[in-house]
């Protein structure tokens, strides 16, 4: 049975500034996963701070957080089916590089910086990035009627 979970997304400045939003944004879509919060904005350097603090300390650390202030990004709340995996899986390596074909990185990315896409890789992750951006009030919980092709079928009952 798959895990129905909520997960934190976010299109980076790179995606953003390359035209890229609409297309992230349809692969994201066309998988099945529901938008339940979304913001467009230009990151501050205490929300990138707060964002990115458990790599604070480390030799990229500044480079990240003036990467991810210099141009507008959109931030959202996704939800659905084993939602944490399949949106890393869909996003591809994090090194585009390395990122299979068909993936969001490995089709569009260019460098392991530069990789248009972040989502959160643990459920405390998502929950933890998720508050930096999002009130509980803020997020939209609501019913589609395709999630009965989505969601998983209970088990039958013999």
């Amino acid at each position: 049975m798959s895990n129905f979970e909520r997960t934190f997304v976010m299109i980076k400045p790179d995606a953003v500034e390359r035209g890229l939003t609409g297309k992230i944004l349809s692969r994201i879509e066309r998988k099945g996963f529901k938008m339940v919060g979304m913001k467009f904005l230009l990151m501050t350097k205490s929300k990138a701070e707060e964002l990115y603090s458990p790599h604070k300390g480390k030799p990229f650390f500044v480079s990240l957080v003036e990467f991810i202030t210099s141009a507008p990004l959109v931030v959202m709340v996704l939800e659905g089916p084993d939602c944490i995996r399949q949106i890393r899986k869909l996003m591809g390596a994090t090194n585009c590089a390395e990122a299979e074909p068909g993936t969001i990185r490995g089709d569009f990315g260019v460098s392991i910086q530069n990789n248009l896409i972040h989502g959160s890789d643990s459920p405390e992750s998502a929950k933890r990035e998720m508050a930096v951006f999002f009130t509980e009030q803020e997020l939209v919980n609501h019913q589609r009627s395709l999630e009965k092709w989505i969601s998983p079928a209970p088990t039958p009952v013999h």
